[in-house]
């Protein structure tokens, strides 16, 4: 008997988590990075473009949305703050954040070129970096990533590199300069580890995602310049599942695009959101608000991806994408090949 397998990645829509919200609590204020912590926690980096630094926040929820807390409001920063001038557990302009399985939270900050370091119930613990190009020092530090061996892998984004660190803080190694061929980097910004420790990187205004063994060897590339499938607009985010398959914010062109370990395109979403329980709950509160919705135009386009900057996935299948435009998280579930036909 003929058996059909679909082989490959399905996404099915779950849920969304997140609403509007300025001054802190249940909502999100220009989200710009995520993390999925221990257990179902689930942590929001809020960068906030506006003169009102104590809305800067980092908010912990559950993957259900639960409200959980929030923690390391922001410093009100100007032209000529410094790090000097900055309390170490304070943040100007964070970049990213990531969580190890033995509780430290990271938060890179591309204002202060430096990295701090907070338990997971937001208590600082740590910090290190400073401003420049050698070993160790920082030029626009974005993305975050921590390897099956604890070390804290940082996308040193203006000095086109790669930098690893223990999870300490003690510089391990370097890799990575200015330019378009295999290798180079221009303007990286996100970045992942797989099991095996090999680094893949966002490399921004190449268009491109790149894989590194865990040293920094190159081992392949694949995206272009472009509207097509396959192509980026400015990939700002990449995070790869347990079983090598690729996940890509490709923000310019508002979509998450998914690709084979070989680096062959296989689907990609524009999104599905609905409301998200956050956003229900303020939307009960003033009633007349749903008799608006009722007759506004063009909601449809509500449920679409606007600026996905940030893609993560966990152990059971789940895929977030984070929308700095729409302050919310989509959540899709990774669905298992399917197999038609008789036993094999």
């Amino acid at each position: 008997m003929t058996t059909d397998v679909s082989f490959g990645v399905r996404l099915q829509y779950s849920h969304t988590l997140g609403r509007g919200e300025g001054i802190g609590g249940t909502g999100f204020r220009i989200p710009v990075a995520m993390a999925r912590g221990n257990g179902d926690l689930l942590y929001v980096v809020n960068r906030v473009y506006d003169n009102r630094p104590e809305r800067r926040r980092v908010t912990i929820l559950t993957v259900d949305e639960e409200y959980v807390g929030e923690f390391n409001r922001g410093y009100h920063g100007t032209p000529d703050t410094t790090a000097a001038d900055v309390p170490p557990d304070e943040m100007v302009w964070p970049s990213d954040i990531a969580v190890s399985k033995s509780g430290n939270v990271y938060i890179s900050d591309e204002w202060l070129h430096r990295i701090t370091v907070f338990s997971e119930d937001g208590e600082y613990r740590n910090m290190w970096g400073e401003p420049g190009s050698g070993p160790g020092q920082f030029d626009g530090p974005s993305g975050l990533a921590v390897d099956p061996e604890e070390n804290l892998l940082v996308v040193d984004s203006r000095n086109n590199r790669v930098q690893k660190f223990t999870k300490d803080g003690k510089f391990l190694a370097t890799w990575g300069q200015g330019g378009s061929d295999p290798g180079e980097l221009n303007m990286p910004w996100g970045i992942d580890c797989d099991s095996s420790g090999n680094v893949v990187v966002a490399d921004w205004r190449n268009d491109r995602i790149q894989k590194f063994s865990a040293e920094g060897d190159f081992l392949m590339e694949f995206g272009s310049t472009g509207i097509g499938e396959g192509e980026f607009k400015r990939p700002t985010s990449v995070a790869v599942d347990s079983e090598g398959y690729f996940y890509v914010a490709d923000r310019g062109n508002d979509r998450l695009q998914v690709f084979d370990p070989q680096g062959n395109f296989i689907t990609l979403s524009q999104g599905e959101a609905t409301i998200s329980n956050w956003a229900r709950a303020k939307l009960d509160a003033s009633p007349e608000v749903w008799d608006q919705r009722a007759v506004a135009q063009g909601l449809e386009r509500e449920k679409l991806f606007y600026s996905p900057i940030a893609v993560d996935v966990d152990q059971d299948g789940r895929v977030f994408v984070l929308e700095s435009a729409r302050y919310r998280i989509q959540v899709f579930q990774r669905i298992a090949p399917i197999f038609l036909g008789g036993r094999l």
